[in-house]
């Protein structure tokens, strides 16, 4: 029996861990076959706890005609003792029944979960590509769940069928007629019902993605609620999630109408069915085709029957939302990794990066930082550096609206530019990348060597829920004296004051009990902690004032002294500890120097860094001039800065 919970191995071709996502019924299928142990032994309690059910009847009758319309003691005691052992079997069966399918429930509630994780860790943030955060949520949490109950039904509907079958059988022995009646209705039943299940799937088709809109929509407030209610924002997306809110609960109550719908069908079939075999059994009695026990028998499987009815009536909804929740699981789990599998090469660290469509050249050891009028060119010169596929083209969101053949034209469609964003992704993959570390095109290395070597850290970068320890330090692989150094580089030490418990205290989910700049120094942090011997950091003090700027800025040289570091601003007081700066125009470099000497020559550059104003006068004291690359490494780490006493971390 597998233990809880699952184990993701490997996600790699062949592999039997690997969901088969090419289309909802192999998925479903591949869930089950997942957990065959667990599956087989709830198929089997489920049968113990059904069949001493599905025999009492029986017993019942015989008893009767054998024990006490004879009047035979011996007999009623025999009788007596093969209901109590039934009984005794289907009771303890129950138990075993409860415990294996709730296991059952969880490996597959909880295994979809960590399959999801498992799948965005590996594509990274080629997965918002492919599908809204709402969706991927949804998919992690809610279908999760639904796969739950999915096995569940599974396993209970397996020990109703075969119930049934061996009713079916006894009716069978004991009146031809009767039997057949018993044998054919239920599946009449689940026919005529059949025809209410597609327009009962649409609709939760459309409550699906609704919901999955709400939570996106939710996200979006919830990251950046401190900024909306600085705008005076937050009432326009108040309202905004307030409609859709009411969308949901619309597609949600249509959706439950078709389902109250199905399962009255059901009764109201159950019921007819109840009746007419009640109907033909008195009269089978009145024509002494049966004795009172016989009778006694039917009636009590008129009763039972309604339970295996019900059930497969249930298992037709069920299995009708898992099919639903499958076709968006796919969507997530089916989106196939666009980098090649590569054999590891050597990288020099301590090598030129060059990027050839910028023309950047980023010297080995130094600090540089790229300055662009353009923000969306430094980013995307960023994500070029770190090998991120750009981030433009991203997958259409469903037509909830749509229904029946525009419904399916819509998908169709939705899969078509999916499959053309994977293949130009594919493409893009494997093509020479155009930026080299050391003449190595960072196409040829495997992107697990790419990311060890080069960390990009932007502003899209999040704080996780948990102790400041484990945001600054997620792998556990600093010492203390480490991490302090990294916060203090940062200029962060306020945040540590702030929390009860020092590095055991408790950040919320997104750091939502920081400000942002807190925040965005804690992910400054975070990136200065890796020591990555080469970091690039976009834009990593827009949030913070300009005191803690200035500070930073002194302390961030000599934190990252001897390695590769890439800075994308435009922030004078940054720039002017750089040891080279690059302009960008229309994407390329078209000037490069310090920070003084390009302010004092280039037109562009000071459009962009001093917003128009006068170059600062050249100093003429050679001890006001700012120190040069070799004199700024040459300054000993002990130094400290102005502020280097003002915070000691116990």
């Amino acid at each position: 029996m597998r233990d809880f919970p699952p184990t993701v191995t490997a996600w790699t071709p062949g592999s039997s861990r690997v969901p088969d996502t090419r289309s909802a019924g192999r998925y479903l299928w591949w869930i089950v076959r997942q957990q065959t142990d667990l599956m087989l032994a709830g198929c089997l309690c489920s049968l113990l706890w059904m069949l001493p059910t599905a025999l009492t009847p029986w017993v019942f009758g015989r008893a009767i005609d054998e024990g006490i319309v004879p009047g035979d003691p011996g007999r009623i005691a025999l009788w007596s003792l093969v209901l109590l052992l039934i009984t005794l079997v289907g009771g303890s069966s129950g138990v075993f029944y409860h415990t294996v399918v709730v296991r059952s429930w969880l490996v597959a509630s909880y295994g979809q979960t960590r399959l999801v994780t498992h799948k965005t860790a590996r594509l990274g943030h080629v997965m918002t590509r492919r599908a809204p955060t709402g969706e991927v949520l949804s998919v992690s949490g809610g279908d999760g769940e639904q796969f739950g109950h999915f096995v569940e039904i599974v396993s209970r509907l397996v020990g109703n069928v075969v119930a049934y079958a061996a009713v079916a059988v006894i009716v069978l022995r004991i009146s031809v007629p009767l039997g057949l009646v018993v044998l054919l209705v239920a599946p009449l039943l689940v026919v005529v019902s059949s025809a209410l299940l597609r327009p009962l799937s649409a609709a939760q088709t459309r409550e699906r993605s609704r919901d999955s809109e709400l939570t996106s929509m939710a996200t979006d407030i919830v990251a950046g609620l401190r900024i909306l209610r600085g705008i005076g924002g937050e009432g326009i997306f108040g309202d905004n999630y307030a409609r859709q809110s009411q969308r949901v609960r619309a597609a949600g109550v249509q959706a439950g109408g078709w389902a109250a719908l199905v399962e009255a069908v059901g009764v109201l079939l159950s019921g007819l069915f109840l009746v007419a075999l009640l109907v033909l059994g008195v009269r089978a009695v009145g024509r002494g085709e049966l004795q009172i026990g016989q009778l006694v028998t039917f009636l009590g499987y008129a009763l039972f029957l309604v339970q295996p009815i019900r059930v497969v009536f249930e298992a037709a909804q069920q299995i009708t939302r898992s099919f639903v929740s499958a076709r968006k699981t796919i969507g997530v789990l089916g989106t196939p990794d666009p980098w090649p599998q590569r054999e590891p090469q050597v990288l020099d660290p301590d090598a030129e990066l060059v990027d050839e469509a910028s023309g950047l050249r980023v010297r080995p050891g130094l600090l540089t930082m790229v300055v662009s009028a353009v923000p969306d060119d430094s980013a995307a010169l960023a994500d070029r550096l770190g090998r991120y596929l750009p981030g433009a083209d991203t997958v259409p969101p469903a037509d909830e609206e749509a229904t029946g053949r525009d419904a399916r034209r819509s998908r169709r469609e939705r899969e078509r530019v999916r499959a053309q964003l994977e293949a130009r992704d594919a493409e893009r993959a494997t093509r020479p990348w155009g930026v080299r570390l050391g003449g190595t095109d960072l196409a040829q290395v495997p992107l697990e060597q790419v990311r060890d070597t080069v960390l990009v850290s932007d502003t899209g970068s999040h704080v996780f829920a948990g102790t400041l320890q484990s945001a600054v330090d997620p792998h556990g692989r600093l010492s203390r004296r480490e991490a302090e150094a990294a916060l203090r580089a940062a200029a962060a030490e306020d945040v540590y004051d702030i929390l009860p418990g020092g590095w055991q205290g408790v950040l919320d989910e997104r750091g939502r009990g920081l400000s942002g700049g807190q925040r965005q120094r804690l992910v400054l942090t975070r990136a200065l902690a890796a020591d990555a011997p080469v970091l690039v950091l976009v834009e990593p003090t827009s949030a913070v004032d300009a005191h803690t700027e200035a500070t930073i800025a002194q302390r961030l040289p000599g934190h990252r002294r001897g390695r590769t570091t890439v800075v994308m601003t435009a922030s004078p007081l940054l720039l002017h500890h750089a040891d080279v700066v690059a302009l960008l125009e229309g994407g390329r470099v078209v000037a490069s120097g310090t920070h003084q000497e390009l302010a004092q020559v280039h037109e562009g550059y000071r459009r962009t860094v001093l917003r128009g104003e006068a170059a600062p006068a050249a100093p003429t004291d050679p001890d006001d001039l700012p120190p040069t690359a070799e004199e700024r490494h040459a300054i000993p780490d002990h130094l400290p800065d102005e502020r280097a006493e003002e915070v000691t971390l116990p």
